[in-house]
């Protein structure tokens, strides 16, 4: 059958496998569902340039369209961790809008400049290289996708363990908008708004939309030391999209994004007393600064300020010369400032104190080419190049003696060519193949220096480190499917990718104690290989959707906080960045859509992920049978069971209870037992009413329980005699009214 009726905005969504929205949004059961078909929605993407729904895609992949994050009441990818099968989304260390993420236990959770992610994060196709304000608020959304497994044939840079894309609406030749105002406990205040439509009149082939968020609410905690909020949220958000389009095979489209961070400093509770002895030696006070009841409150004497400002700028360039080409060129320009404070001891006095300037800038340029002749053959061929700067300095105040600088930049530079390719073999049987070959240079500049005192101004001549080093990666990683259509509502995949992240060096070196810090650390791969099956049941009344996966992970990537022994004989923090060796990652994933009646969906998924170490050398030594992988729960799912029914005015009701549950987990490498977070489960509920097809209002509540659990935390006790934690929100409600036109 010939594929030559997509338009161009259609044609040029250059992906092969691109992720389609589960049918969350099955229409709602009429007054008389007995006269009406009760079955699920099937959704219409083109995800290999084509129209399919998720079951015809052989990839492990969940999306969400606006109704369904509406419904689930996502409010940032954060909250995307309990709807997607071995996921882990959180904001990193004491911060609001910096990401950590995890899928299927590959991730990276160390924030600072050299140190690259394993889960690629993009907006509007554009890749963000640092976690700094990626933790992105949902507005004006049109999907959010995540893709589980190596992505590096389609979505390029940093995607070893999978790929989290954010898309915004597009631009609309009618006019259309919306606007909300919700409000909550916390004194929570958010409002956005969105207008979008042709500019100049009827065909003038000009369209623009403009976004906007504004997303606060008071703090969780308090500071002790000062009567300050902590834990509050201030971010403020704007998008302005600007397209020409001539006829149906060529467009031009502008975008920009702007965020702006200023919420305070995230509050975190001390889990023990200080025991450093040197500590309690030095400030007699210290050991009555004890754990308080709440996990949010603290008592710092630094400043409460964890501001990020981010902002891009990106062109998009589509031509479509017939119905079997289509050509696609974005460019994009993206930066990002931050300063935080991160009070480790959590106490007014200078026992680890940690002071952090982050600066990002990055150019992207890519090219894509999609074939598609209506023929056996359809395919994307690609070249990305990307350069970044990466730096900033962080200012570390150690029991009011110890004043280090950690200063420097890295820069990458990165190209690379891709393709995938699918032919059909026979009308039931589908071949996939692909490869990318990245050729990478990073070249890092670090200056780690000690002062005399906290104003960083007069040097006391120790040098920790001081290098200007270059290295380059070459990588080059494959991939090959094969999915077969056994009846019409079952199709099963095999799947076989190799993943892959560049390697570079440890801007926290020193040298100067630890000699072997200042040379590069090695890149780290998967070879991954996935079985999967996609299955409709009851006349689309049930979708069940299967993979399972057995990866070989190998040179892992690890930033650990460890210590150092001086020649004076006293422990000494540092921060240790090193390849622990190989590792086992075996799976199974289980998404779900069941619609019994026309009233009642459930939905969910469940995922069992068992995470081990092969090779793990510390002094010569394996000590793998000791180690445990971070953000890495063998068990956890989530049931969301939702009830809707229409209104005899015309409007709507839905109401949904969702309970998702993790394992236990460690959530940083030194593995503590104290930083340990047991098993939990978390409870929330929503009820949306659609008045007509303008007004909406929703009534929702998370953490219901007000479940207490930790994201993150430090043991630094050997060192710095610090033990603290990070804990996940608590009980939270609000109330919505949307206006939609």
């Amino acid at each position: 059958m010939k594929r030559k009726h997509l338009s161009l905005a259609i044609g040029c969504v250059l992906l092969s496998s691109m992720p389609v929205a589960w049918a969350q949004d099955a229409a709602p059961a009429t007054a008389s569902p007995a006269t009406n078909a009760t079955t699920l929605d099937s959704v219409k993407v083109t995800a290999r340039k084509r129209e399919e729904t998720l079951q015809d895609v052989p990839v492990a992949v969940t999306a969400f369209t606006p109704e369904t994050l509406d419904k689930l009441n996502i409010k940032d990818l954060g909250d995307l961790d309990a709807q997607v099968p071995n996921l882990t989304v959180y904001a990193a260390r004491g911060s609001t809008s910096t990401v950590t993420a995890y899928i299927r236990g590959v991730g990276q959770a160390d924030p600072l400049w050299g140190v690259d992610p394993g889960v690629g994060i993009y907006l509007d196709d554009v890749y963000i290289a640092r976690p700094q304000g990626a933790l992105l608020d949902v507005f004006d959304v049109e999907r959010i996708e995540v893709l589980r497994g190596p992505q590096g044939t389609l979505y390029g840079k940093n995607t070893i363990g999978g790929a989290i894309k954010y898309i915004s609406r597009g631009l609309p030749q009618e006019t259309t908008g919306f606007a909300s105002v919700t409000v909550g406990n916390y004194n929570q205040l958010d409002v956005k708004a969105a207008l979008g439509g042709e500019i100049g009149g009827k065909d003038s082939g000009l369209r623009g939309r403009v976004s906007v968020a504004s997303m606060n609410r008071d703090g969780f905690g308090e500071n002790k030391f000062n009567g300050q909020e902590v834990s509050d949220k201030e971010i403020n958000a704007v998008r302005l999209q600007l397209g020409a389009y001539s006829q149906d095979d060529f467009d031009v489209q502008f975008a920009f994004d702007y965020l702006d961070d200023q919420s305070g400093v995230r509050g975190g509770k001390l889990l023990s007393a200080n025991t450093s002895a040197t500590a309690n030696f030095l400030f007699p006070g210290l050991s009555a600064y004890t754990p308080m009841d709440s996990r949010y409150d603290i008592y710092s004497a630094m400043p409460n300020v964890n501001d990020t400002e981010m902002k891009g700028l990106s062109a998009t360039v589509n031509w479509r010369p017939n119905e079997n080409w289509a050509f696609k060129y974005v460019v994009a320009k993206r930066e990002s400032d931050t300063e935080t404070n991160i009070d480790f001891d959590m106490t007014p006095f200078p026992v680890a104190d940690v002071k952090a300037f982050y600066s990002d800038s990055q150019v992207t340029n890519e090219v894509q080419a999609n074939y598609d002749g209506g023929g056996r053959a359809r395919g994307v061929v690609g070249v990305y190049h990307f350069d970044g700067d990466a730096g900033g300095q962080v200012l570390n105040n150690f029991f009011g003696l110890s004043f280090g600088d950690t200063q420097g930049v890295v820069n990458t530079s990165s190209f690379s060519i891709y393709t995938d390719w699918t032919f059909d073999l026979t009308d039931r049987l589908k071949l996939d193949v692909g490869a990318r070959y990245t050729d990478e240079d990073k070249h890092a500049v670090a200056y780690n220096i000690g002062y005399t005192d906290a104003t960083f101004t007069t040097p006391n001549g120790v040098v920790a480190a001081n290098f200007d080093k270059t290295i380059n990666f070459k990588n080059v990683s494959p991939k090959a499917s094969l999915d077969f259509q056994v009846t019409p509502d079952i199709m099963v995949y095999g799947l076989a990718s190799r993943g892959f992240k560049s390697g570079g060096y440890n801007i926290r070196a020193n040298t100067t104690a630890v000699p072997r810090s200042g040379e590069p650390f090695d890149d780290e791969s998967v070879d991954s290989f996935e079985v999967g099956s996609k299955m409709s049941f009851l006349d689309q009344r049930l979708f069940l959707n299967l993979s399972a996966f057995h990866n070989k992970y190998k040179d892992i990537q690890l930033s650990v906080f460890t210590q150092y022994i001086d020649g004076n004989g006293n422990p000494q923090f540092f921060g240790d960045f090193t390849n622990a060796g190989k590792g086992t990652v075996n799976g199974v994933e289980v998404e779900y859509q069941f619609l019994p009646t026309a009233n009642w969906l459930i939905s969910g998924n469940l995922a069992w992920l068992d995470a081990k170490y092969d090779e793990f050398i510390t002094g010569g030594v394996n000590v793998a049978d000791t180690q445990y992988f971070t953000n890495a729960p063998e068990f956890s799912g989530a049931l969301n069971l939702e009830y809707r029914t229409d209104l005899a005015n015309g409007g709507n009701l839905s109401a949904r209870v969702t309970y998702s549950y993790q394992s236990e987990v460690y959530p940083t490498t030194d593995l503590s037992e104290a930083i340990k977070q047991p098993g939990y489960g978390l409870l929330s509920a929503g009820v949306v009413w659609r008045a007509n097809d303008a007004w909406s209002f929703s009534l929702q509540g998370t953490n219901l329980a007000d479940e207490e659990y930790r994201t993150t935390g430090y043991n630094l006790q050997a060192a710095l005699g610090v033990l603290s934690g990070f804990y996940g929100p608590p009980r939270q409600y609000s109330l919505t009214a949307r206006y939609d036109f």
